[in-house]
């Protein structure tokens, strides 16, 4: 749900790492029909929206990341302002407020104590049930307590252990199809051809082959072209359209200092070796090593020489062919594995909107859908995710746009005649698209899940080919509550 506030981080994408928030839960259990949170962690000057408890009419809350420090708050309920008379209270130029003080070191939650006279009948809010409702809804970074409501540590360890014993005994053959193609381009291929290339195969990135030294030297992905197009709208560069036409994939890679290139939060590159993969690898180093280095797959290379000489390229490894793997072997046992039959919102595992349910503090980047190309494409390198939701005014979702979807610029030489600050993101993504299968390939694209739907369902949603993330939304709205990909499974399972 889209809170006040949230505008300037789902622009930006990013929370300045030297600032210390902490996820707090405000509650208001004294009814009413419409009720806000607002305080001098807001300035005073946003409303901050809060939803009823599931169950309990009555009772209202919200998760807002508040610093560290002395604040003041209060409730506007139905267009008077309230404050809490149960929560520590004091007079200021505000009227009556209520106070909490925070500190680094704990993770807080604003509960109220169960008022004389409010029917709680299952007691969600008593003191025999503080524990059980704080693990619920209080997950976050560095905590030794229970991580999930319904699975002990020791049934979240043996999950874990499970699914790590199943990657570490089998190997990276497994991931292969019975046929199929790879493709890899040469360096010496001009930009422009390697663009229209990746579109008209389909695909987003593709190994980078080096003849003269023998040997498969980087990856081209849709994330270059990001890079490219961005310096290609900078009216202020000297690229110009004649250098998408000439020059070479390797004289971008060593005069531009782009490709074959890790890009850090400031879309600063730097340099990196080529992450392959073996056929005898284990699908656990794999897997880590797709996530230790940040990137979406990785070539399975073989050589059948001792110095490495004529290697062949076999296939490209990514986390969805893991997934499948795992899927696949534990579909018909699932019950050996308690945490897959968890709904989503209960596990720390994805990036959500802060509401009930948080999961981390990172935010959820998103953008309406008149946003331009050129604000999509910034987010992508600066929040470093691969893809970000599109929404209406309602803030309900309509689209996602993926660094994916950079290649359908090639399409009849778009990126030519084009300006990134003035076309929108809807308009890019109808580029690539023939009007009678736009409806097929949004929903193919647009993979949505609810908060309810248990971890198995996801996993085995995410394990369909294409499918990299899904996007977490409320159930008749679509009102974007979350994100949840691929990988975000895998570091969850890994521990």
């Amino acid at each position: 749900m889209f809170t006040p506030g949230m505008d300037s981080a789902r622009e930006t994408g990013i929370v300045e790492a030297d600032t210390v928030l902490i996820p707090t839960l405000f509650v208001w259990p004294h009814g009413g029909r419409v009720v806000y949170l607002s305080g001098s962690f807001t300035r005073w000057s946003q409303l901050v929206p809060m939803s009823q408890v599931e169950g309990y009419p009555a009772v209202f809350q919200v998760i807002w990341n508040v610093t560290p420090g002395l604040h003041q708050y209060k409730f506007l309920v139905d267009g008077e302002w309230r404050h809490d008379e149960h929560r520590p209270f004091e007079n200021s130029e505000y009227g009556t407020v209520n106070t909490i003080r925070l500190s680094a070191e704990a993770n807080y939650d604003i509960r109220p104590e169960t008022p004389s006279g409010m029917d709680l009948d299952t007691k969600a809010f008593s003191d025999t049930d503080t524990k059980a409702f704080s693990d619920m809804v209080r997950i976050s970074e560095g905590t030794s307590s229970p991580l999930v409501p319904g699975i002990s540590e020791e049934d979240l360890r043996v999950s874990r252990h499970r699914i790590s014993l199943f990657l570490s005994t089998h190997n990276v053959y497994e991931l292969f199809p019975e046929s199929g193609k790879v493709v890899a381009l040469d360096i010496d291929l001009p930009v422009k051809q390697a663009f229209h290339i990746l579109y008209e195969q389909g695909i987003s990135m593709a190994p980078l082959w080096d003849f003269n030294k023998g040997q498969f030297v980087g990856v081209l992905s849709a994330s270059d072209f990001i890079l490219i197009l961005r310096e290609f709208g900078n009216h202020g560069s000297n690229l110009t359209e004649e250098e998408l036409e000439t020059h070479t994939i390797a004289a971008w890679k060593e005069g531009k200092a782009y490709l074959n290139r890790q890009v850090d939060g400031y879309g600063r590159p730097f340099s990196r070796c080529l992450i392959h993969a073996g056929p005898y690898d284990n699908l656990k180093d794999v897997a880590m090593k797709i996530l230790q280095n940040d990137v979406a797959t990785v070539p399975v290379i073989h050589s059948s020489s001792a110095d490495a000489s004529f290697p062949q390229l076999l296939h490209l490894a990514s986390l969805s062919g893991i997934l499948k793997c795992i899927c696949r072997y534990f579909r018909n046992s699932a019950s050996s594995l308690p945490v897959l039959q968890l709904p989503i919102w209960a596990i720390p595992v994805g990036t959500w909107i802060p509401k009930f349910g948080e999961s981390n503090r990172r935010p959820l980047a998103i953008l309406r859908h008149r946003a331009s190309l050129s604000s999509a494409l910034n987010l992508l390198v600066q929040a470093q995710v691969s893809s970000i939701p599109v929404v209406d005014d309602n803030d309900s979702l309509v689209d996602i746009y993926s660094r994916s979807d950079i290649t359908a610029l090639a399409k009849d030489n778009a990126y030519t005649h084009i300006n990134l600050n003035e076309i929108t993101i809807q308009q890019a993504l109808q580029l690539g698209q023939d009007s009678y299968s736009s409806y097929e390939l949004r929903s193919r694209r647009c993979q949505m899940c609810l908060r309810t739907d248990s971890l198995l369902k996801v996993m085995e949603r995410l394990a369909n080919p294409g499918v990299r993330r899904l996007i977490i939304v409320e159930a008749g709205s679509k009102h974007v509550e979350g994100i949840i990909s691929v990988g975000d499974i895998f570091r969850f399972l890994l521990g």
